[in-house]
């Protein structure tokens, strides 16, 4: 067995160090410090945060992939060869449903198929019957095991609970667990154990049902709902993630410098976001995609796997994205670094011969921080619904890498069977919600707390 990182993989974690590294730089500062913590006052963005922090978790068991030797242990060779296929930590904890593919179509906590199918008995006889799944319970006792795994996931997220509130107060434990238990602490930590307890709960009752039942049903080729919406998790936060962070530098390079020099350094660069604005965004995406596929497909021995192969793709994707959504950022930074550059401490550093690199630095981009972070989440957001759209018109991710677009796109024919196959739409638009949605109230909060005129 060996470690495999993907490009995808190597960014993803790239991204988490340097978000680790950014929280030690904040607990070090107490004003930005203070103004987080006015930020996760409230409720509704603790719990919204707690959420997008379980999307990265499920994001960063995909992102870990691995090899198995393809040599048997008498296997005497000096030269260990590798399985061609390439397995993440994700795929081996869910290991079950990837054997346990079925026939057909089967609706959520079913025992048969959901069509029927026309058999011919010993008798010879033909007729029409619904066929039993191979890899689902044959016993009656859904109550019980739900009970139990619900016991196992209060198990689970009281230890995490109890662990954290460890770590904030070791000292005086039992007095910081009431607090916390009655809502009398500063942060809402309450809300927060509570949406901790809920999504463990619902995971491991979803992961345990899983031995016995496909939970979310069967697609055409009797693959798991379940296991294909999980999947598509890491598509969707690296696109809304990296894509972000790749127009970013961008934007703000250009917006500031456009506010600040003007002359014909803003000329080019309002020329050059109008040009591209002024092309339609999904053209300018699709025929990006097109030159990447007709790349890649002159170029077959880049990739041992056809995992890599869909890597690339979507690593391209990311980046086309990006290169075709910094325009209304970088329109926005510039109208308002001309805003700040007359006002009288810009002026006057100016006046004292600062250079334009140290206005920039101490007096241009912290007055824009609060205009960057909301545009990041409300980005992201956008960019999650973007992937599904894309995939869904055909010039998103590749066909064979999970992702909710892809999902959606099988399922506007599966609507149309009769009777209607529903769940894979469902489970596609409800994982999705919920990670927008999550987003969306996060980025309100944000910009409540850090927009200066929502400051009286």
């Amino acid at each position: 067995m060996k470690l495999s990182l993907l490009w995808t993989d190597i960014m993803v974690w790239f991204l988490v160090i340097s978000l680790l590294a950014w929280s030690w730089v904040i607990s070090r500062s107490p004003q930005v410090k203070k103004q987080w913590h006015t930020i996760f006052k409230s409720s509704i963005a603790m719990a919204s945060a707690i959420v997008l922090l379980f999307y990265l978790f499920f994001t960063l068991l995909d992102s870990v992939h691995l090899r198995f030797s393809a040599q048997s242990a008498e296997s005497q060779s000096q030269t260990v060869q590798y399985e061609g296929e390439m397995v993440s930590l994700l795929d081996l904890i869910f290991a079950h449903n990837l054997k346990g593919t079925e026939r057909t179509y089967s609706a959520p906590f079913a025992t048969h198929e959901y069509a029927k199918s026309i058999i011919v008995d010993k008798r010879g006889t033909t007729r029409q019957a619904y066929l039993p799944l191979k890899y689902v319970s044959k016993s009656d006792d859904l109550m019980k095991k739900s009970l139990y795994a619900v016991f196992i996931g209060l198990i689970i997220s009281s230890l995490f609970i109890l662990l954290h509130i460890f770590w904030r107060n070791r000292d005086g434990f039992w007095n910081e667990f009431k607090k916390s238990w009655r809502g009398e602490t500063l942060l809402p930590w309450r809300i927060a154990y509570l949406t901790v307890i809920f999504l463990v709960v619902i995971s491991t009752w979803f992961y345990m049902m899983s031995f016995n039942y496909h939970v979310l049903g069967t697609d055409k080729v009797g693959g798991d709902v379940l296991y294909q919406s999980l999947k598509s998790i890491r598509t969707g936060v690296l696109i809304g993630i990296l894509t972000t962070l790749i127009m970013l530098p961008v934007a703000v390079f250009l917006g500031v410098s456009a506010g600040l020099f003007g002359g014909w350094v803003d000329d080019v660069i309002q020329y050059l976001y109008t040009t591209l604005s002024s092309i339609p965004g999904v053209l300018l995406i699709a025929a990006g995609v097109l030159v990447m596929q007709v790349m890649m497909d002159t170029h077959p021995g880049w990739f041992e796997t056809t995992l890599e192969r869909a890597d690339l793709r979507l690593l391209f994707l990311i980046m086309i994205l990006g290169i075709t959504s910094w325009t209304g950022l970088c329109r926005l930074l510039r109208a308002e670094t001309l805003k700040i550059s007359q006002i009288e401490f810009v002026t006057a550093a100016k006046a004292f011969g600062v250079g334009k690199l140290t206005i920039i630095r101490r007096h241009i981009i912290p007055n824009l921080m609060h205009i960057i972070l909301i545009s990041v989440v409300l980005d992201f957001s956008g960019l999650v619904l973007a992937e599904a759209v894309l995939s869904y018109v055909g010039v998103g991710v590749d066909p064979t890498m999970y992702s909710w677009g892809n999902m959606i796109n099988q399922a506007r024919l599966e609507m149309a069977r009769e009777p209607m196959v529903w769940w894979s739409l469902f489970s596609a638009f409800v994982f999705m919600f919920i990670l927008v949605l999550a987003a969306n109230l996060l980025s309100d909060r944000i910009q409540t707390v850090l927009d200066p005129r929502n400051k009286s």
